[in-house]
This record gives structure tokens, sequence and C-alpha cells, in this order.
């Protein structure tokens, strides 16, 4: 075992850090993505610390395959965005790099500090201070390719393989900072199978109505988060049981804790997003949205007799069109995936799918032609 040092006040040599050798974690090079590695060495090349952090390193200790490769540096944004033509800089809370290799997206963070005082600052520092800033013990590792090592600061290596999930972060700030912690609490616990304690489950559930302060965006890009993962039910349900998916989905939690059929039916629906997540390569946001409101539309009126009334001669009924019926679903719909805000077009493919599952004769949207010069600014950005 290798350890990592620091000095103290009195410049004697003190241990901060585990290093785990290539014996002692055993994760495959070879599992990495050779673009992500090319990054790390580029960094590298110019003198600066670089290290895949966060899931991916989890994801490789429990053998299993990284959806992301996510890299943490002491290069500032803007020295990275120099560094690498394929790049931009992103956010307003804390600055971060995205660098594109065609679809795939590496996101680089620098260092954090709490110069600023508290979690969340934006404020840049070293290793030491930025392993404190982050959720979880599990996500809190750091994996240099160069040297095979993974640096563990906070004893992550250990809580992973006990399969537990635990706080970086000291519990009676943690969900303060940021609420959306409790969110990603759960998500670990339940795509991972990992345990949380008692008193970390106790504080979720009375800091539940934290999540009121989170804007629209950020609650959206959670549950998009969601609807993308392969255990979708399993984050869902967890996250119903905890009082968390109340601030996520309202009505929905709302319907489940009343109803007993609509909570079977949609959490089996979210089974079956979990499964066409993992066998389909349609990564349009309105075709995850469907898994939800689907349920949700069955129950918005007779259907049979709404079918029967279309196409039933002109003059012989008073019911409404198939366009009023289409407003009538989005408009419906759109309250009730609050505080959830996807693109119009998103949420309109969702309901024109399903009102043609039900045999509601609707158009298809109209495929917009992008000008030139929109074409031509979107391919520079993903050069």
């Amino acid at each position: 075992m290798l350890f990592r040092y620091t000095s103290n006040k009195n410049g004697h040599p003190v241990k901060t850090a585990l290093i785990y050798t290539e014996t002692e974690h055993c994760i495959n090079k070879a599992d990495i993505d050779p673009d992500a590695l090319w990054v790390l060495r580029r960094l590298k090349s110019y003198g600066f610390e670089a290290y895949i952090v966060g899931g991916a390193v989890r994801d490789l200790l429990l053998k299993k395959e990284p959806k992301d490769f996510d890299l943490v540096t002491n290069a500032t944004p803007a020295r990275i965005k120099k560094m690498f033509r394929n790049s931009c800089i992103i956010g307003k809370r804390f600055r971060i790099v995205h660098i594109f290799f065609g679809r795939k997206i590496f996101e680089v963070t620098t260092f954090r500090s709490f110069t600023d005082g508290i979690t969340i600052g934006n404020s840049f520092g070293t290793m030491e201070e930025d392993v404190h800033r982050r959720d979880f013990t599990l996500n809190a590792l750091y994996y240099d390719p160069a040297k095979n090592h993974i640096i563990d600061y906070v004893g992550g290596v250990k809580d992973i393989r006990a399969h537990k999930i635990v706080p970086v972060i000291p519990l009676k700030r943690i969900f303060t900072d940021d609420p959306v912690r409790m969110l990603r609490a759960v998500k670990y616990a339940a795509c991972t199978g990992f345990k949380m304690s008692f008193f970390l489950k106790r504080k979720i559930a009375s800091s539940a109505r934290l999540l009121t302060s989170v804007s629209p965006s950020r609650l959206t890009e959670e549950l998009v988060k969601i609807l993308n993962s392969d255990h979708a039910c399993e984050i869902a349900s967890l996250a119903s049981q905890s009082g968390v998916y109340m601030y996520l989905q309202p009505a929905a939690s709302v319907l489940i804790a009343e109803k007993k059929d609509f909570a079977e039916s949609y959490f089996r629906s979210l089974k079956e997003l979990g499964e066409f997540n993992k066998h389909s390569h349609d990564e349009r946001l309105g075709a995850k949205i469907v898994y939800i409101i689907r349920d949700f539309i069955d129950n918005l009126t007779d259907w049979d007799a709404e079918i029967r009334a279309l196409n039933a001669p002109k003059g012989a009924h008073e019911g409404i069109s198939a366009v009023e019926l289409y407003k009538f679903t989005w408009r419906e719909c759109r309250s009730f995936v609050l505080p959830m805000n996807p693109q119009r077009t998103e949420l309109e493919y969702a309901v024109r799918f399903c009102l043609k599952k039900l045999g509601v004769p609707v158009r298809s949207q109209k495929k917009v032609n992008k000008p030139k010069a929109a074409k031509e600014k979107q391919k520079i950005g993903v050069i």
C-alpha cells in the first residue's frame, strides 16, 4: 500500500490519502475510453495534473462499463479551452469544459477549493480541497491511468467494497448546501444496490422539502438522467419511498399514493423504460417521456368513446376534433410533468406517439428546415 503525503503547519509529513496500485484495485486500462486517455495525456504533456474522477472510477472498480468519463485537473477552464479546439466552456455556477469527440462529450472540471467558505463555491483549488467538495465517498476517487493508481482520501474504495453509500460532507450540511445531493444519493443506491445508513435515510426524509428551492432546470436535468438510466424504475421507486419523488414529479406522486392501479402501471412502464434504454439506441428524450405520461393519458378520458365519435359521420356528434383532443391532451400532460420542463417538441412527440397508439388520428410533427447559417454554426460547435 502506498500513501500520499502533505505537510502540516510545522512542516512535518502527514498521510492524507491511500494509493491503490494495479494489483490492489485490478482496473483494466483497456476498459477506459481511448479518447479520455488522450485528453489526460495532453493535459499532462502541458505540465498539469489530470485524473479520471467520480462515477467512472466507481464503475471500473465494480467491473461495469462506465457511461461517461469525467475528468479533473488543476488547469483552469480558460487554459483547457486553449489546449482543445474541440471544446467549449459552460456553466455559470461553476465553469467547466466540455470536450467533444463526435457524439461523445468529456466533462473536465478544475479542482475546487473552500475559499468561499461553502461546499458549492466557485474558487479553484487543489486535489486535497476538491475531494472534500464531493458528495459521497464512492464518487470521490481519482484514477491516474499513467501510473495505474487510485488516489483515495476518504475511504471510498473500502466503502465501495462494503457496498455502502457514505457522505463526504457532514450530514448537517450536505443537503442544505445543495439539496440535489438527496436525489443523487437515491440514484446511487438504486443503481448500485448499495445501502444507505439509517441516519442518511432519516436526513433525506427530513430535508426533502429543501428541493422546493431548486430551479426547474436543475430538477429537469435530474429527471432526464433518471429517464436515460437502465434503472429508471428502481430510482423512481426508491425516490418515492424516500419522499423526494414528489418534488420531481408531484402530480404523478399524488396518483401513486392515491391509486394502487396507477402506481403499479406507472412503475411497470418505468421498468419497460429501463429495458428500452438497455437495448435501444434511440436517444430522443421524447421517446423516454412516453413512459411517464402514457398511463396518465390512458386515464384522461374514455378513449373508446372519443375514437367512435371521431369516426362517426359528419354531423352525427358534437364531440371535439382530433386536433382539439390533441391540444387538450398536450396541456394536461404539460401540467402533469411539471416542474420538468422539456423542450416543447419532445413533449409533443411523446403525446402524439401515445395518441397514435390509442388510435387517435394525429398528424406527425413537421420537420423544421434549419437555415444554412444555423447548420454551419452547429457544425462548428461539435468539431
